[in-house]
């Protein structure tokens, strides 16, 4: 079964009041079986125009990834980070399928 993912792309206006969002999106990634496998490092745009902080979360499955947005854990947390970020995000599910082979 694929996994499922978190793209979030963020600009955070208020990294003081954005530490209670931080602590409190812990509870659903935990309840859900999220990771956090790049977590706003460095990061270089060669095409378009990202925000200032890129995360991505797996998930043991799509439906994980579906469910944690959707819990009232996550809602919670998203009423902190209100008015102290703006965020995309996207949720997608993991690529199974066959590779790019060496030549």
């Amino acid at each position: 079964m694929a996994k499922g993912y978190w793209v979030a792309f963020a600009d955070v206006s208020d990294p003081e009041g954005y530490k209670a969002y931080i602590v409190e999106n812990a509870n659903a990634f935990r309840k859900y079986g999220g990771r956090f496998l790049a977590r706003g490092g460095r990061c270089e745009a060669p095409e378009g125009k990202p925000r200032s902080r890129t995360v991505v979360i797996e998930f043991p499955t799509f439906s994980a990834a579906l469910s944690c947005y959707r819990s009232p854990e996550y809602a919670k947390a998203m009423a902190l980070r209100q008015g102290k970020s703006v965020m995309d995000l996207s949720i997608v599910e993991g690529y199974d399928g066959p590779q790019p082979t060496e030549t």
